[in-house]
């Protein structure tokens, strides 16, 4: 059975018929995706690819007595049959098991007399069970080594070639095989360890990632990052995929045989982690699949909040930013990627992010993966591209290696070293702190309301708090109002303010169960403002047959959202009388039809009213004032005149002058021949309102003759005149 409480009105306000009265706008804000919700603060609750919020899971830090303390990163994990676990350390180099809630060290072994007890600048990256069930560690530093862990510590394989082993992987005949570095090569050993052959020698320093099945072996390189399927028996090799990225970090294959491949690009994504965030973005809508990837609840009741349906926020217009000096990178470079290779070699990339990825692993019905430097844990649903961040940690900052032992994933942590098991079920309480939502101007804060689901046993509860600087530390920022439970829209209880900030906290008695935020929305109200005129621009109409005909355009704000009319004035630069241009325009643009004026410079004043969304009373004005602009209809003049024959030579001298605009062009012609001549100024240069020119023409023939001038401005405003000569 389902409980539907639905909201009723967002906010209802009653017009106070006062003449001092203010209309007011009310505007709604909602939080509804993975972007929104990832903005704010998380505390032991996880937000999902779909932007739904949930508690986290059940987290317990397990106590390693010290044992950790000379560590600075769980570089790998790994369970035997018994279900023991493993941690390979480093720069210590060091195993250690744990088991039934207690922690011991394997490796090195104390030799009771101090020694032995640490390795200085050596690593563990690698572990496995050979065919007896005894520990193989694979040790980094100035010198790779294999040891074999039975009674005591046996170095079973090292090449002055080797200085790291990334991983170790077994065939079904228990053949062993090591992924190495910085030559590339990759080995394999018969099942007792011995007789070790290089199967490839790739070109990339490092193999970091290995992977067997069905007599073949898949590898990830370290530098060019490749995907590489290598037959051990012919030693050759082939490339699946060129990832883009630097380093294929882990690889793991599933049932149907689909390769998935966690590569990254950790130079890369460490200069974009301080600008960006987990994202998570994913395309409008879902894939058609029978997951829906959303579990239903197993309670039998289940209390539904639904948010009012309205006019939402606007969004707002990019700000503009400068343009960049240096090509974007590739997106492939900036990010981590998990691509999927299906059994054809067709490749899917099914998630992409940008931070430092560290481990891969396959639990549960989904991939898991483990990040850095935000010690993130992300779940990816290849089949319906859900993802969510699972788990943050607040004190290390990678997430280096996973482990699932039956139904508990272990998490290897860095920075500093920690081992942190997940169980199924939810946590009882976790709180979500919103980003901070910006009315614009100091607002009044109506109701909050959810689109959740409750189920018994569960509860969530809502704060908020408000000021007026963008930085919620601020020590002016109000205090946090008394928690109240949700049923039904919520009275945001905080001051008149810019900016409102909103706290949930979930709970639950049930480690089963957990409340699910879908959607939040929040109300805010301001005073009705006067509307803006942001910038006027005038200028002469493109269209030919439009020559006198100037553009107004300008651009208006109004924070209200009213609706706006517009009167447009002008007067000659200089005076002080406004004149009626146009009254009651509805639209940012208008034709001006310059031939009702003289030439001169002018203004054009344009007042935004909001008159027609508020009363007499309440209605507001803006204006804004353009800058001068030349009305020039006439031509230039020629001020003087002078005509000289000499022979057959004609030397014509002019001197032009325009009003308002620079001469643009005088062109001649002789006798009304269509071809004119164009001429220029005596400096050489059209840039004066006042140019001289000498125009010489030779080679006339005896009689009368006709000499027609042109004289045009910049504008094309353009005069004709002709001069008579007599060539003897």
């Amino acid at each position: 059975m389902k409980v539907k409480l639905y909201a009723t009105a967002v906010l209802c306000f009653s017009l106070i018929i006062v003449s001092f009265s203010q209309a007011v706008t009310s505007v709604i804000t909602r939080h509804n995706s993975s972007a929104d919700f990832l903005k704010g603060e998380t505390k032991q609750v996880v937000i999902d690819s779909t932007g739904l919020i949930r508690l986290a899971p059940q987290i317990t830090q397990i106590d390693t007595g010290g044992l950790l303390k000379d560590a600075w990163s769980i570089h790998t994990m790994m369970a035997d049959a018994d279900g023991v676990v493993y941690l390979g350390t480093g720069p210590d180099a060091n195993v250690l098991r744990y088991t039934n809630g207690r922690i011991d060290k394997v490796y090195p072994m104390d030799k009771g007399d101090g020694s032995g007890t640490s390795i200085r600048n050596e690593h563990v990256f690698a572990m496995a069970n050979d065919l007896a069930g005894r520990l193989l560690i694979g040790i980094s530093g100035k010198k790779g080594k294999l040891v074999r862990l039975a009674k005591g510590p046996e170095v079973v394989f090292e090449d002055e070639r080797v200085h790291y082993i990334f991983a170790i992987a077994l065939d079904e005949a228990n053949n062993v095989y090591l992924a190495t570095g910085p030559n590339g090569l990759v080995y394999r050993l018969n099942a007792f360890c011995q007789n070790p052959e290089v199967i490839y020698e790739a070109r990339d320093k490092n193999i970091l990632s290995l992977l067997v099945r069905d007599g073949m072996v898949y590898a990830g390189g370290g530098q060019r990052g490749l995907v590489y399927k290598i037959d051990p028996e012919t030693k050759r090799a082939t490339v699946l995929f060129d990832t883009e990225q630097n380093e294929v970090v882990s690889l793991l294959m599933d049932g149907e045989g689909n390769l998935f491949a966690a590569a990254t690009s950790a130079a890369a994504a460490m200069l974009q982690l301080k600008a960006s965030g987990a994202s998570m973005r994913n395309a409008p809508g879902r894939p058609d699949n029978d997951d829906e990837g959303e579990e239903e609840s197993t309670s039998n009741t289940v209390a539904s909040l639904n948010t009012a349906n309205g006019e939402d926020e606007p969004e707002k217009e990019p700000e503009a930013k400068p343009e960049r000096k240096a090509p974007t990178p590739p997106a492939a470079k900036i990010a981590g990627h998990i691509y999927k290779i299906n059994p054809d070699g067709f490749v899917t990339d099914i998630f992409a992010e940008i931070a430092v990825f560290y481990s891969l692993l396959e639990f549960d019905g989904k991939l898991w993966l483990g990040t850095g430097n935000k010690a993130q844990l992300y779940t990816v649903n290849p089949n319906t591209e859900e993802k969510s961040v699972f788990y943050e940690d607040k004190t290390s900052l990678q997430v280096t290696s996973l482990l699932a032992v039956n139904d508990t994933l272990y998490l290897g942590l860095s920075n500093p070293a920690r081992l942190v098991q997940l169980d199924k079920g939810f946590t009882g309480e976790g709180v979500y702190e919103s980003d901070l939502v910006d009315a614009g101007q100091p607002a009044r804060w109506g109701k909050l309301q959810l689109e959740a689901d409750i189920p018994d046993g569960c509860e969530i509860l809502m704060a908020s708090r408000s000021g007026n600087v963008k930085e919620p530390n601020d020590p002016t920022f109000s205090g946090w109002t008394e928690d109240v439970v949700v049923k039904q829209p919520a009275d945001l209880n905080c001051p008149l303010g810019r900016f409102c900030q909103y706290r949930l906290t979930l709970k639950s008695s049930d480690s089963a169960l957990s409340p699910t935020v879908r959607e939040v929305a929040v109300a805010s109200v301001i005073p009705n403002l006067a509307p803006k005129v942001n910038a006027i621009k005038i200028q002469r109409n493109r269209d030919k047959n439009k020559p006198t005909v100037y553009d107004i355009g300008f651009s208006v704000s109004d924070d209200n959202r009213d609706t706006l009319e517009f009167t447009l004035q002008f007067r000659k630069h200089g005076r002080t009388v406004w004149i009626l241009l146009k009254e009651e325009l509805d639209l940012p643009r208008f034709e001006w039809d310059s031939r009702a004026v003289e030439d001169g410079r002018y203004e054009v004043r344009v007042t935004a009213s909001d008159r027609k969304s508020n009363t007499a009373a309440t209605m507001l004005t803006g204006s804004r004032v353009s800058d001068p602009v030349v009305i020039d209809n006439t031509a230039p003049e020629i001020k003087e005149s002078a005509v000289n024959v000499t022979g057959d030579s004609v030397q014509l001298r002019l001197s032009v002058e325009d009003a308002y605009t620079v001469v643009g062009k005088v062109q001649y012609t002789v006798d009304s021949n269509d071809q004119w001549m164009g001429t220029l100024p005596e400096d050489s240069v059209y840039d004066t309102r006042a140019e001289n020119f000498t125009i010489h023409i030779s080679d006339l023939k005896s009689g009368e003759h006709v000499i027609a001038v042109a004289v045009s401005d910049d504008l094309d405003n353009t005069m004709y005149q002709t001069f008579d000569v007599t060539i003897p």
